[in-house]
């Protein structure tokens, strides 16, 4: 198993368990559908993002509020896109 592989086994179990139910499932979907694609680059990003703070992710993402952290913005419309949201 090469260690990008592992970072995106490591992803998607942090991304499925969140804290909230809410967010279990708008991180955890998306991340089960686009961690095999996701470059290293990409990969650094989506850790960072899940990193964030529940409270901050879950403003972000169900209600269209302004991203406080302009790198996350493209990701925040990504998952919002994904989830119908937009």
């Amino acid at each position: 198993m090469t260690d990008l592989e592992i970072r995106r086994r490591r992803a998607a179990w942090r991304a499925t368990h969140r804290g909230t139910k809410e967010l279990d499932i708008l991180v955890g979907h998306y991340a089960a559908a686009k961690l095999d694609t996701m470059s290293a680059d990409d990969l650094d990003l989506f850790e960072a993002f899940i990193d964030v703070a529940d409270t901050d992710l879950q403003s972000w993402l169900i209600a269209p509020r302004v991203v406080a952290d302009d790198k996350f913005e493209g990701l925040v419309a990504a998952v919002r896109t994904f989830h119908g949201l937009t």
